[in-house]
């Protein structure tokens, strides 16, 4: 478990690194495919276009994310509502355990149990947690929840999964504005260029209708691996796996669907929040899975408990 903390973030952003090559290479390919090889100069007019519009939507994403996140899902400030004083107890400790500032605290109305983390950085992040799931975790339970959460936030989580949104939306956007405008171009040129033209655009058609899926599945194998890495990162802070162990298989076995989820910000959650679990249905499905199997999460969790046993026996037989 522990190797495999240092190969997910190392995997991680290497992936996001290949996402941004992949966003701006798009951007330079389908303007080349427009212009056509009588005018190259189309090709860096894209990749300008593309650069200039991630940073844009970066700097929106940076300072926006939070609040757009709390807005969508519905959640509201817990204030100094003493039906809470658990939850805001649970959150401060964790915060002292992780040595970051205490994130601000909201509650979701809804009998569906999960929970999420945002912000840009630890010092602006926020953390929600659903009615539900405050009312089925017990303290042990609720503690690896909000480790999990806390976890996202000490490793700038938060805001690196907020960027991979921004990404996969600019291939979308490139695509379709491709797609859009690409019959309305000077076709002339292109039938002055010959068969280079021609397969320059067919490159460009075929890469429009197809990086969406790409870049989807990208951001998605980059979720599953930091939802791995909150998962052994909150049991260390909490020195007790099967805390959240238990608490995932709570949710696991809850079939209740958030009425405010949506597919834009599932992957924020703990778990997925729209319908059956990570893990059921068939590898197609998986496929496109927010989330790492929650049994396969249950298992590593399990097994790193059982290193910790074996740690403490340890150190117990040595003072003998």
């Amino acid at each position: 478990m522990y190797e495999a903390i240092s190969s997910n973030k190392w995997k991680s952003f290497l992936m996001l690194f290949l996402f941004i090559v992949f966003v701006v290479g798009m951007g330079y390919v389908i303007g080349l495919a427009w212009g056509g090889t009588t005018h190259p100069v189309f090709g860096f007019v894209g990749l300008g276009v593309a650069g200039i519009v991630a940073i844009g939507m970066g700097f929106a994403s940076y300072y926006k994310s939070d609040s757009v996140a709390l807005s969508v899902s519905g959640a509201r400030p817990i204030g100094d509502d003493p039906q809470f004083i658990r939850y805001r107890n649970t959150v401060e400790g964790i915060a002292i355990a992780a040595g970051v500032p205490t994130p601000r605290i909201y509650v979701i109305d809804d009998v569906a149990p999960n929970a999420f983390a945002t912000g840009r950085n630890p010092q602006n992040s926020a953390i929600a947690a659903t009615t539900g799931l405050l009312d089925m975790m017990n303290d042990q339970e609720l503690e690896g929840v909000i480790a999990h959460e806390m976890s996202h936030v000490k490793n700038y989580d938060i805001l690196f999964l907020s960027m991979t949104i921004v990404l996969v939306g600019i291939v979308v956007m490139l695509s379709d504005i491709f797609l859009r405008t690409f019959w309305f171009s000077d076709n002339d040129s292109d039938s002055d260029s010959g068969e280079a033209g021609l397969i320059l655009i067919v490159i460009g058609i075929a890469l429009a209708i197809i990086a969406p899926i790409i870049a989807q599945l990208i951001k998605l194998a980059i979720g599953r691996k930091r939802e791995f890495l909150a998962d052994a990162n909150g049991a260390l802070l909490t020195r007790y796996p099967l805390g959240l162990s238990s608490a995932l298989e709570k949710i696991g076995g809850d079939d209740h669907r958030m009425r405010r989820a949506n597919k834009a910000m599932a992957h924020l959650y703990i778990a997925q929040p729209l319908n059956l679990r990570s893990g059921k249905g068939s590898r197609m499905n998986r496929m496109f899975d927010t989330h790492p199997p929650i049994e396969e999460r249950v298992a590593r969790l399990n097994r790193m408990a059982g290193n910790f046993q074996e740690t403490s026996a340890t150190g117990v037989r040595s003072q003998y």
